[in-house]
C-alpha cells in the first residue's frame, strides 16, 4: 500500500463531511496519524514525528456526527464498529495534543450539541436523579466489576508514588492509608464514609479500628460490601447503609471521607454536598475528598457543553477545577488545607483495568453483554487514560478542615 501525506491534497470523491475532517486533521503539528480508508488507501498526516497513532475508517458516514456533536459523535461511532484503532488511548492523545487545530471535532458544533446538552441536564443528580444514575452504571452486576478490578474491588484511582512497578493492590491501599491518614483519626474514633462503594475503605478502616459509618446508592455494591465485612469478622466495627448522603444526620464525625464520589453530584448540589461535610463534621474536624478534575482553563467551556462520560458512563455528573472546588468548599466554611495531584497514577490505573477488562472480553460476553457494550468501555476506560496522561484531567485529595 502506498502512503500519501496529505496537505492541502486529499483524495477525489470524498463526501463532504470526511473531506472536512480530512482537512481538519492536515492541520496536525504534533505527532503522526495514519488513516487507512474504507477502501484501503493509507494516508499520513502529520509531520511524521511521535507520537504516533493509527486510524482505520470502515465507512465515511460518521464524519458528520463527529463534526456536529464532537467526541460524543466520535465515541458513538467507535461504539457502532465505524472506525478503530490498534491503540486507541494512543489516538486519543494525539486528538487532545492537537486540541487546537482539530477544535470543531472535539467539541462540535453548539447546535449539534443541544440534544446531548439538554439529555445531560434532564438527569440532573436530585434524589430520585441520583438513584437511577447509580443504578445505572454500579448495578451492572457485581460480578461484571469483579471481573477486571483488582480483588480489592477499588473503582478509584491508585496512588503509586512513583514506583509504577509495584502491584495494583499495593497502590489501592497506599491510596486508602493516605486519605484516612489525612483524617487525622485515632483508633476509636467514628469516620463517615459518603459513597462506600463494595466495602474496601470500610474493610481498612476497620482493621485499624476505626468506626466507618458508609453510605451508597447502589443496593448490589451494599450487598457485596456487607458480606465482605461479615465474612472478615468486621461488621461490628464498621455500619453500611443505603442512603443519600442529604439524608446523613447522626453527626458529628471525626472525620469524613469521600472516594470519587464528588464528580457524581452535579453542580447544581455541590453546596449540599459541602454542607454535609461541615455539618457531619466536629469542629476541626477533617475530610478528604478525592475527585477528578479538570484543568482551570477548560473547566468554562467543559461546564457549558457535555461530553462523553456524561452521556454513556456517568449521567448527571460534573468535574470540578481545583479551582471551583476549594472556592465551593470555602462558600461552605471548609477550608482546604493540603491537596495531592496523582494524574499519571490514574492513567497507569486506568491502562491496567483497560488491560484487564479486554482479558475478560469472553468472560463478559458470557454474562451476556454485547458487542457494542464492549465498545463502549473500551473506549471509556482508554478515553479516561487518555485524558490523564496529557494532563487535561487529573485526580486529587482535597484535605478540608472545619474550624
Amino acid at each position: 500500500m502506498n502512503t500519501t501525506t496529505v496537505s492541502l491534497a486529499l483524495p477525489a470523491g470524498l463526501p463532504h463531511a470526511a473531506r472536512q475532517l480530512l482537512n481538519l486533521l492536515a492541520r496536525l503539528r504534533v505527532g503522526t496519524l495514519d488513516l487507512q480508508t474504507p477502501d484501503g488507501r493509507m494516508l499520513r498526516f502529520g509531520q511524521g514525528d511521535a507520537p504516533r497513532a493509527a486510524l482505520h475508517v470502515s465507512d465515511w458516514g460518521w464524519c458528520a456526527e463527529v463534526l456536529r456533536s464532537g467526541d460524543v459523535g466520535l465515541g458513538e461511532a467507535y461504539i457502532l464498529g465505524r472506525w478503530h484503532s490498534p491503540d486507541l488511548p494512543a489516538l486519543l492523545r494525539l486528538c487532545l495534543a492537537n486540541r487546537e487545530a482539530l477544535e470543531s471535532a472535539v467539541y462540535g458544533k453548539v447546535w449539534g450539541r443541544w440534544f446531548y446538552r439538554l439529555r445531560h441536564l434532564w438527569r440532573r443528580n436530585s434524589r430520585s436523579g441520583s438513584r437511577r444514575n447509580i443504578l445505572a452504571h454500579y448495578d451492572l452486576g457485581n460480578d461484571f466489576y469483579r471481573l477486571w478490578l483488582d480483588g480489592s474491588m477499588n473503582y478509584s484511582s491508585a496512588w503509586f508514588e512513583g514506583q509504577f512497578e509495584q502491584s495494583l493492590a499495593v497502590a489501592q491501599r497506599a491510596k486508602m492509608k493516605r486519605a484516612l491518614d489525612e483524617l487525622g483519626v485515632t483508633p476509636g474514633g467514628r469516620v463517615l464514609e459518603i459513597g462506600c462503594g463494595w466495602g474496601a475503605m470500610a474493610e481498612y478502616a476497620a482493621r485499624r479500628d476505626v468506626q466507618l459509618t458508609g453510605v451508597t446508592l447502589s443496593p448490589a455494591q451494599l450487598a457485596w460490601a456487607q458480606e465482605r465485612l461479615a465474612c472478615q469478622g468486621l461488621s461490628d466495627r464498621a455500619t453500611l447503609r443505603l442512603q443519600d448522603y442529604r439524608d446523613i444526620d447522626d453527626g458529628p464525625y471525626d472525620g469524613v471521607v469521600s472516594i470519587e464520589m464528588f464528580e457524581a453530584v452535579g453542580e447544581a448540589y455541590w453546596p449540599q454536598f459541602f454542607d454535609t461535610l461541615r455539618r457531619q463534621l466536629r469542629p476541626g474536624g477533617r475530610a478528604c475528598v478525592q475527585s477528578i478534575t479538570i484543568r482551570d482553563d477548560l473547566f468554562p467551556r467543559y461546564r457549558s457543553g457535555t461530553d462523553f462520560i456524561q452521556q454513556y458512563v456517568f449521567p448527571g455528573g460534573l468535574l470540578p477545577s481545583p479551582a471551583v472546588f476549594r472556592a465551593a468548599a470555602e462558600r461552605a466554611g471548609l477550608r482546604v488545607v493540603r491537596e495531592l495531584a496523582f494524574g499519571p497514577d490514574y492513567a497507569e490505573t486506568l491502562r491496567r483495568w483497560r488491560h484487564a477488562f479486554i482479558r475478560q472480553e469472553p468472560a463478559v460476553r458470557a454474562q451476556g453483554f454485547g458487542p457494542e457494550f464492549l465498545r463502549l468501555w473500551e473506549f471509556y476506560l482508554a478515553y479516561c487514560e487518555a485524558a490523564f496522561d496529557a494532563g487535561t484531567t487529573d485526580v486529587m485529595q482535597f484535605t478540608l478542615v472545619r474550624d
